[in-house]
């Protein structure tokens, strides 16, 4: 399995890790198909729902 880290998009995330979705509609962030998702680091997404990156990679990782 590989490593998720938060310079990789939501997209690829995705596909790593589908069970990922969760954790991502959980902070609010309901269009994973959309093309911000595809070209949008876990960072960014971070930053623009207002999360902590590091939490978020904490909850991807638990799942």
């Amino acid at each position: 399995m590989s490593t998720i880290t938060k310079d990789m998009t939501i997209g690829e995330i995705l596909k790593v890790k589908p069970a990922a979705a969760s954790a991502l509609l959980e902070i609010g962030m309901h269009c994973l198909g959309c093309p911000s998702a595809q070209s949008e680091s876990l960072e960014e997404a971070a930053m623009v729902h207002n999360v902590d990156v590091e939490e978020l990679m904490n909850k991807i990782a638990e799942l």
